[in-house]
């Protein structure tokens, strides 16, 4: 089990303090690399990528043909299986409703975007969507979320999707409800042929019994970006480093347990720079899932607008929307360069070379060991004081 540092925040009242990736730094060994000489792939059962990119589900960022774009440049390009794609024969009007509805100052209201989403999920169109990024050549995943698993998992399947996430803001092992069946998802993964990620994940004991569930990966943290209201409305927060550094040491205890099973931990949170890719890498990350750092690019779905899938929640969103971003190039060069401009918001994976070369590491599982330190935004600051897990 990982440290606990426990503070007494009243009277026989105590919290985990927890650690935000903006509050560590790395530190530089005294070795440097070409960065030329730095991989930044990894593996996912048998599929590989060339940078750690795993694509957060948002329709603001990833159609059909940007998730094969992605694949295209290396990394992995999940399509929302309930998003406007499976919903719309063809969604562009649905997205001028959207971007026009955005001012310069505020996106498009929550109300809109609960009424474009009312449309009903088509089975149908979940087949073609899928069924178009294989006929591309990349790796195919698509995202369902934890309710409508059972539902759409049998028409996802029959498409012959690679790789499958289940993604709700948080997941367990086994949901308890008096009203009908629940998934269980050590049950449904045993079944299945092609691996599965699930997510997401706060500490070290969810992250630990969802690996045990037999997925190849688990997304850790709640999804928490610049727009997200998931604190304002469920008073739920994770400090991301501090939660990747639990689910490392979920997956080190748990690769001893079975003698040797590896299962990727994901990173999904306030990952919107390069600094802060390469933080959450270092903190034990096998990859990061990105999401509105796309939608600066000219060819986003959204035009520059952002929301993430939990925004449009029918009875409790939990998330805001964005006015439209300047395009800061095409999708190749926010994730691979080259940079404009000083601001760590495009050449995301450029940098994490870079990064890597700096510190002495050739590959991403060495680039973990990594020297950290607290004195980033607020370490041992109020800011890491008020970071604290219940």
């Amino acid at each position: 089990m990982p440290v606990r540092d426990n503070v007494e925040i009243g009277l026989n009242r105590f919290a985990r303090r927890g650690y935000d990736l903006d509050e560590v730094s790395i530190v530089p060994s005294r070795r440097t690399r070409d960065h030329d000489d730095v991989s930044t792939s990894w593996q996912i059962d048998a599929f590989r990528f060339d940078i750690p990119l795993v694509t957060s589900p948002s329709d603001a960022v990833v159609s059909p043909a940007t998730a094969v774009a992605v694949g295209r440049a290396g990394g992995l390009g999940v399509l929302n299986a309930e998003g406007l794609w499976t919903r719309y024969d063809d969604p562009t009007d649905v997205y001028r409703q959207l971007r026009d509805a955005a001012s310069p100052e505020t996106g498009p209201p929550t109300a809109l975007l609960q009424q474009v989403y009312a449309e009903p999920v088509k089975p149908d169109l979940v087949t073609a969507r899928i069924k178009e990024m294989r006929d591309s050549g990349v790796t195919a995943a698509v995202r369902v979320s934890p309710q409508h698993t059972v539902q759409l998992a049998p028409t996802v399947l029959a498409a012959g999707v690679d790789l499958l996430v289940i993604q709700g803001t948080i997941v367990s092992a086994e949901h308890v409800t008096k009203g009908g069946e629940a998934l269980n998802l050590k049950e449904f993964i045993a079944d299945l042929d092609v691996p599965v990620i699930v997510g997401g994940a706060a500490d070290y004991q969810t992250a630990l019994h969802l690996m045990r569930t037999g997925a190849a990966g688990v997304i850790v943290g709640v999804g928490a970006d610049s727009w997200s209201t998931a604190d304002a409305v469920m008073g739920i927060r994770v400090p991301l480093a501090s939660a990747i550094a639990d689910a490392a040491a979920a997956r080190r205890d748990y690769l001893d347990e079975t003698g040797g099973r590896y299962v990727h931990v994901i990173a999904n949170g306030r990952i919107e720079t390069s600094g802060a890719i390469a933080r959450a890498l270092a903190c034990g990350a096998d990859a990061v899932q990105v999401g509105e750092p796309l939608r600066a690019a000219a060819d986003a779905p959204g035009g520059g607008v952002w929301w993430d899938s939990v925004a449009a929640h029918p009875r409790l969103p939990r998330g805001g929307t964005s006015a439209p971003a300047t395009p800061r190039g095409t999708l190749q060069q926010v994730l691979l360069g080259p940079a404009e401009a000083a601001d760590g918001r495009t050449n995301l994976f450029g940098a994490l070379r870079r990064t890597m070369a700096k510190t002495g590491y050739r590959d991403l599982k060495e680039f973990q060991r990594v020297d950290l330190v607290l004195g980033g935004n607020g370490a041992g600051s109020s800011a890491a004081e008020g970071h604290l897990l219940g």
